[in-house]
């Protein structure tokens, strides 16, 4: 094609236009800037105004070179997939620009699944990486759509009103979902709200019909009206929208946002409680070093898992559907963490957990962490599955940890309270979820051993004192004088509180404090941890030995205060039972007596470690397959997608204009295909010209890309040759009829639609024979490239059909 051609395909874009694009891109960036609460910052800023450029930047491209609708989507597409990594994901580049497989498919995984984290995230947002990818997709997609109605719609005639409130939804829809996925907090609602409104108003005002086809002085006069009218409704948007916004505007705490009100991914009752594997840590591993932790100051306790519910069988974490005080709720988070403010805070900072035989998705932690960064192993990768719950203080990393992983954490940790402080303070009101299948016993219990005290701490204390004093500890190891069975479900401690000599650990402890006090009223919830000794300024290494149990009970403004009930290790005293008196009897030889084993008196704790999860195991697909089947799929569908449409979209062209009811339009079907397939392959089907016209001018063009071709090393022969090879029409006529069958085609055309002649389906069968046969001699003088741009290519005869001469004027010629 020539240069005046390919000149004469662009089409500049006017004042007016680049008017409407700065108005959408300005609309776009005041919606966008609503996002700071959800991400605590500006440093989603990037991806979003990156997005919004690219998808500018391509719509226009497209508008100037006048690309079909599909060829603009794949190009979208492309430079989606090739500056999003530099803007959305650039720790994963390739020297910091280039795109990676992690990075393409993080792209790819981020626009699908982005969607459904970003509304269970705890904010500020800050993981998992993919998050970035919404603010730049979602920009992306509304400046590529808005830009493209924009630079096409807007631009036809007539320009109904209603055409540029469409474009406006791009960046309305922007604005919105910055309100449903943000937070209570608005973000300068009033000051974004008023802006939005006035620039789309005073825009769509100007923007109407200006009467320039009426006199001067009408128009003038128009204008000022136009000028006036747009300051009024502007003002008065302003002025009642502003005082609305005062007026009616919603409370912060009753504000509609998605994050309320969808329910988050993860279920915390998929995992089995930490408090029933209590006897793993104090029989199977109980020199083992777990874990090993710095910066802990002498008294401070670890803390694993907060239990608050209680179901007759075992103490575990509230389920997500619960949503007592959250503590059902374990949310994604990034590094820093939502803080507590229930609670009388002491601070520690730079407390590194260092993991070693321990291996859970439950992590050790301290107070409630504020602050949380993994330094080493395999979680510093799997940092996008960890889930915390602020009023509990749990954190789960669903990927589990493993030995080697290390992270530092700084929290606040409840002060020690004396009890002289709490004893005109009253338990607070605390929703936690009801307790089930309590044995009676337990209130019974708690009533005698609480029968002279009158204030909430001094029941508590009194309770306490009684377990502490009367029971005895024993883990039901053979070492021990007595067995302890394990378990803490409503059966176990029933025997625990019968029995002459209570003998049990800190889970049967724990537990029965607990229930006791929920008896009384009083919010409790067991927590499970660990208590080394711990020598200020040095490392400690946490054995199975070290494992332990409490009970956390809520006070108003105090926070939650921890209670201990276990008694210290002690000798357990055997029970005294008379001997019987004993008659002789005669000798007999009796069998050898068979002991029994203090071991087979014990329950075992049967972990959640099935063969069937380790035959999963053995079939898992490792991480780099996905990637690298990702990196060749979202290539390949860019590419052969689009291919398949458009080809359907072709054939159903071809059989329908094949296909009409009347033999002459099957005839000026069979034209309108050459046309649109000549256009289709390259060569410029010229305006306001008759069918025998266009036809000399195609063959033309085809010549002279032979003639191309030959200078380039191809002779005409060969190119002839090629196109006899490659099945020129059905009786393989050669190159040089080329002329011949675009005249023959046009003139059939002409006197098929103004002789008012019948037309016989072999004149039709015919015409549709030599279409193809001149469309095949066209395509093989052309390069490779050109032909496989062409299958990308779309066009329609109906607009060169809109310009061709009237039949009064096709006679004169």
């Amino acid at each position: 094609m020539s240069t005046a051609q390919h000149s004469s395909a662009r089409r500049p874009l006017t004042a007016r236009t680049w008017t409407d694009v700065g108005v959408v891109v300005a609309l776009a960036a005041i919606g966008l800037v609503g996002f700071e609460p959800s991400f605590g910052g500006y440093s989603f800023l990037v991806p979003a105004l990156g997005g919004l450029v690219v998808g500018v930047a391509t719509a226009v491209v497209a508008s100037v070179f006048r690309l079909s609708v599909v060829t603009t989507i794949v190009a979208a597409v492309v430079a989606y997939f090739l500056c999003g990594t530099a803007l959305a994901v650039p720790q994963q580049a390739l020297l910091g620009v280039f795109p990676s497989l992690q990075s393409l498919s993080t792209l790819a995984l981020g626009t699908v699944y982005g969607w459904a984290d970003i509304v269970t995230l705890q904010t500020p947002i800050e993981a998992p990486q993919h998050i970035t990818v919404v603010p730049y997709v979602a920009t992306w997609v509304v400046a590529l759509v808005s830009t493209t109605l924009a630079t096409r719609w807007l631009t036809r005639t007539p320009r109904a009103a209603w055409r540029f409130g469409v474009v406006l939804l791009g960046p309305l829809a922007i604005y919105v979902a910055s309100i449903l996925i943000g937070t209570d907090d608005p973000y300068q609602a009033g000051v974004r709200g008023v802006g939005f409104a006035a620039i789309a108003l005073v825009w769509l005002g100007w923007r109407r019909s200006d009467g320039s086809n009426m006199a001067q002085a009408g128009a003038r006069k128009l204008r000022g009206r136009k000028i006036a009218g747009i300051a009024i409704v502007v003002s008065a948007a302003v002025l009642l929208g502003g005082g609305a916004g005062w007026w009616i505007a919603p409370a912060q705490d009753q504000r509609f946002v998605l994050r309320d009100e969808i329910e988050p991914p993860f279920d915390p009752l998929q995992y089995p409680s930490p408090l029933a594997g209590f006897r793993h840590y104090t029989k199977q591993v109980t020199d083992e070093v777990l874990f090993s932790v710095s910066g802990l100051k002498p008294g401070d306790s670890i803390r694993l898992a907060t239990l608050d519910s209680f179901t007759g069988k075992l103490w575990n974490v509230t389920g997500a559907e619960s949503s007592a005080e959250g503590s059902g709720t374990f949310s994604l988070v990034g590094r820093k963490l939502p803080r507590q403010s229930f609670i009388t805070p002491e601070t520690r900072t730079d407390v590194t957990f260092t993991i070693g035989a321990y291996a859970d998705v439950w992590m050790p932690s301290i107070g409630y962490p504020t602050d949380l960064e993994f330094t080493a192993g395999d979680a510093v990768d799997a940092r996008d599955s960890l889930r915390y719950n602020a009023s509990t203080g749990t954190a789960v990393l669903t990927a589990g940890l493993h030995e080697g992983d290390s992270y530092t954490v700084d929290t606040t940790i409840q002060q020690v309270i004396s009890l002289e402080d709490l004893s005109d303070v009253s338990t607070a009101s605390v929703e936690l979820p009801p307790v089930r299948a309590s044995p009676d016993i337990v209130t019974a219990k708690a009533q005698e051993y609480a029968a002279n005290a009158t204030t909430p701490v001094s029941q508590l204390e009194a309770v306490r004192l009684a377990l502490t004093t009367t029971g005895f500890l024993s883990h039901g190891r053979a070492s021990d004088t007595v067995a302890s069975r394990a378990g803490h479900g409503a059966d176990r401690i029933t025997d625990l509180l019968e029995r002459t000599q209570m003998v049990g650990d800190q889970e049967q402890y724990a537990s029965a404090f607990a229930l006791m006090v929920r008896s009384f009223g009083y919010p409790a919830r067991v927590v499970m941890g660990f208590a080394p000794e711990i020598v200020e300024g040095e490392t400690v290494e946490v054995t199975g030995d070290d494992v332990t149990a409490w009970v956390e009970v809520a006070f108003d403004d105090v926070g939650w205060v921890v209670f201990n009930p276990t008694p210290d290790e002690t000798d357990i005293p055997q029970e005294q039972t008379p001997k019987p008196q004993s008659e002789p009897q005669p000798q007999v030889r009796q069998p050898p007596r068979v002991e029994a084993d203090a071991e087979d008196l014990l329950t075992p704790v049967e972990l959640d470690e099935s063969e069937e999860e380790e035959d999963d195991l053995a079939f898992s697909i490792p991480g780099w397959v996905y990637a690298l089947g990702l990196s060749l799929l979202i290539p390949a569908f860019i590419i052969f997608f689009p291919l398949l449409i458009i080809g359907i979209y072709k054939a159903r062209r071809a059989r329908r204009r094949r296909e009409a009811s009347a033999p002459h339009d099957q005839v000026a079907g069979a034209w309108d295909e050459l046309v649109d397939q000549y256009s289709e392959l390259g060569y410029s089907v010229p305006p306001k010209a008759t069918r025998v016209m266009v036809a000399e001018q195609l063959d033309a063009q085809v010549r002279q890309t032979l003639a191309g071709a030959a200078i380039g090393g191809d002779t005409e022969a060969s190119v002839s040759g090629r196109a006899m090879d490659a099945g020129a029409g059905a009786s393989g006529v050669a190159l040089a009829e080329h002329a011949v069958m675009l005249r023959a085609v046009a003139v059939a055309t002409d006197d098929a639609v103004f002789s008012g002649q019948e037309i016989s389906p072999e004149r039709s069968g015919e015409a549709w024979s030599t279409t193809a046969a001149a469309v095949e001699a066209g395509r093989a003088g052309l390069t490779t490239q050109r032909r496989v741009v062409s299958r990308y290519r779309i066009r329609s005869a109906r607009d060169w059909a809109s310009r061709v001469s009237t039949k009064s004027e096709n006679s004169e010629k």
